[in-house]
């Protein structure tokens, strides 16, 4: 009963409730049809029909819905619904970041709220793993009726956390993912890159496919302040005064430096990089993703 009373909880389900939508707005508005598997093989049970995509062998399309419909569409077996994604959330301390009223880790929630939910639209297995220096929450990838319900109600559940250290729980789910899938890591990614990068790649070498969605706030993009100031490491506590018009011009470039090292590295080793501004329209990542997916699939 104490699961139950938390879904009846008039709090928790309005809460709930908001995310729910604003995922199912997110997918519903972009999504068209279901993703085609990164598996080959064969499967002669008939699940049901999707929209027709560019590159899709043309053997498969239905033509007697096609008489009907005047629409493409080809049929989708069982063997297509086999993909199982590690949702993977920053909710270090960096990630409660925000210029304006959106913080880091509240955009990155509904993301991955949005990415979940797709998931579920396609009948995958999906789980999540929230970290900072460790790993703070961690539901096992279900493909379970209400197993959707379970990751909104620990993405509204979350607590921002301490220090980054995004390779270390990396390398934990590497070595504990058996089964070839998708991981996708949402983080600021303000940590080592040389560390992140070998946490990252460390998923590549056990053959699973990888996007990472960078996400930071406009003004760690731009630092458009004028007033000197005393910044603080919202990680660490250390603080520095600076005269934001001597020093922005060496932020930039420092910062552009990372998100091209990152860009790089990862696409060197066959991993997608989407880098997400919090004050542009959560739907672009998503778009992001599903065009990722059809040029890896």
């Amino acid at each position: 009963m104490a699961g139950e009373a938390r879904y009846l909880d008039p709090a928790v389900v309005a809460r709930l409730g908001t995310i729910d939508l604003k995922a199912r707005t997110i997918v519903e508005g972009f999504l068209t049809g279901l993703h085609r598997s990164p598996y080959k093989g064969f499967s002669v049970e008939f699940a049901e029909h999707r929209q027709y995509i560019p590159g899709d062998d043309l053997a498969r399309l239905d033509w007697k819905v096609y008489a009907r419909s005047d629409r493409h569409f080809v049929k989708k077996f069982e063997e297509e619904t086999n993909l199982t994604c590690h949702l993977l959330l920053d909710v270090s301390g960096s990630m409660a970041y925000a210029s304006g009223g959106v913080t880091k880790l509240q955009y990155g929630s509904y993301l991955t709220a949005a990415l979940a939910y797709l998931m579920h639209r396609q009948r995958d297995s999906f789980g999540l793993m929230a970290f900072d220096d460790s790993i703070s929450a961690l539901l096992p990838a279900s493909a379970r009726a209400g197993h959707l319900r379970a990751v909104l109600l620990a993405l509204e559940r979350l607590k921002i956390g301490a220090k980054t250290d995004v390779a270390k729980p990396l390398h934990d789910l590497a070595a504990a993912v058996r089964k070839r899938g998708l991981v996708v890591l949402v983080s600021d990614l303000l940590d080592d890159p040389v560390r992140v990068l070998d946490g990252l790649k460390h998923f590549r070498y056990r053959g699973t496919d990888v996007i990472v969605f960078h996400v930071l706030d406009p003004y760690e993009l731009q630092f458009p302040f004028e007033q000197a100031a005393r910044f603080r490491d919202m990680e660490t506590a250390d603080e520095v005064m600076a005269v934001p018009s001597t020093v922005r011009k060496g932020y930039i470039e420092r910062m552009q430096g990372l998100i091209a090292t990152y860009k790089r590295e990862l696409g060197l080793v066959g991993i997608d990089y989407c880098l997400l501004d919090t004050s542009q329209p959560l739907e672009l990542g998503l778009m992001s993703y599903l065009m990722t997916r059809r040029r890896v699939l």
